[in-house]
């Protein structure tokens, strides 16, 4: 489980947005974000997915990696300003999962483009973001993706819009990379967001008009077993698109689902059969002047204790900043907030 500590400054905003209790609207939780990026870099339809790289030495160096999915890979500060740029072609979502047993770190992206899967290398003593080529996937249109790592091994599962998931092999290092596909499964209809639970051998996916999923992944035949189904009591609709985990120790913790067409958050129980625990959405957060949040696609989670987020944090796409399809950036938002919104079980980090 990766985990980070995030500036000062950070600390400071928190405690100016999370003072007040989360409040209540109409049966459903409504939290604030504490921070913001600067935008994408592109009008329209542009931001898409988040995911956070912890600088090992020090937490306030880390970076924010998004999607621009008409052009390449934004890199951004903790204090929301733009570091990088790397213009490599049309990735839609983007994944890493860090462990200290090289300089480096990995991230994958969805080029659907170039039909294959992006590889970006982090130094992990300058924090420096190179993009070490590509993977083909030997399929068009490569759309989600989701990252994972057992036994120094990396895995990286592709979604696409026919509802095919692929499961690769990727062997990532400077100079030398390949992938193997190691197993495909099929859903009905389009799919994107994806997340690797490695603890229970599960995948969790959504099917943007169905609902979200979970696949045994290390079966040799995975069998989809439908968790929620849009439309249902539980608030679920779509479109289902981003997909992550908050992290806790054997096993426990929370998926959590973006409902696209309604503003709306699901989370449920990581653990079998999946409970639901509630949704919430992200209202606009005034004495910070950031804007509420809108149309979700892709969303990432970190857990553990970090400076002025003792519980974490919730990372999302924000549709409009302020109106849809304008200046489309990410937001950050205090987990802490999320668990009392919810009245969640208080649970050990991974």
């Amino acid at each position: 489980m990766i985990r980070l500590s995030l500036l000062a400054a950070g600390a400071a905003v928190c405690l100016a947005s999370c003072a007040s209790a989360p409040r209540l609207i109409e049966g459903q939780a409504l939290v604030t974000a504490a921070l913001e990026t600067s935008p994408a870099g592109a009008r329209g339809d542009a931001a898409d997915d988040p995911v956070l790289w912890l600088d090992p030495a020090d937490a306030a160096k880390s970076l924010i990696l998004g999607t621009n999915k008409q052009e390449g890979l934004v890199v951004f500060r903790l204090d929301g300003s733009e570091a990088q740029r790397l213009p490599i072609g049309l990735i839609n979502n983007v994944d890493l999962r860090q462990f200290a047993d090289n300089s480096y770190d990995v991230a994958f992206a969805s080029n659907d483009q170039f039909n294959a899967i992006s590889v970006f290398f982090i130094d992990r003593a300058t924090g420096t973001v190179t993009h070490g080529g590509d993977v083909p996937t030997g399929k068009i249109e490569p759309y989600g993706i989701c990252s994972g790592r057992e036994d120094d091994r990396d895995y990286a599962g592709v979604t696409y819009k026919d509802g095919t998931i692929q499961i690769f092999a990727v062997s990532a290092a400077p100079g030398a990379l390949s992938g193997e596909l190691l197993k495909t499964v099929k859903l009905d209809t389009q799919l994107e967001g994806c997340v690797f639970d490695e603890a229970q051998g599960l995948m969790f996916v959504g099917e943007e008009d169905r609902g979200l999923w979970k696949v045994a992944y290390r079966d040799a035949a995975p069998a989809p077993e439908l968790i929620d189904e849009v439309g249902g009591q539980t608030g679920l609709v779509a479109d289902v698109e981003g997909v992550s985990l908050w992290r806790g120790q054997a096993g426990a913790g929370w998926i959590v689902a973006s409902a696209q067409s309604d503003n709306r958050f699901i989370v449920y129980n990581r653990k079998a059969p999946h409970a639901p625990m509630g949704s919430f959405s992200i209202g606009k957060n005034a004495a910070l002047g950031i804007d509420d949040v809108t149309h979700t696609d892709g969303l990432d989670i970190f857990s553990g204790a970090l400076p002025g987020f003792p519980r974490g944090v919730l990372i999302v796409q924000d549709d409009g900043n302020p109106q849809s399809g304008q200046d489309q950036n990410f937001k950050v938002v205090n987990w802490a907030d999320i668990e009392a919104a919810l009245g969640l079980p208080l649970v050990e980090a991974e």
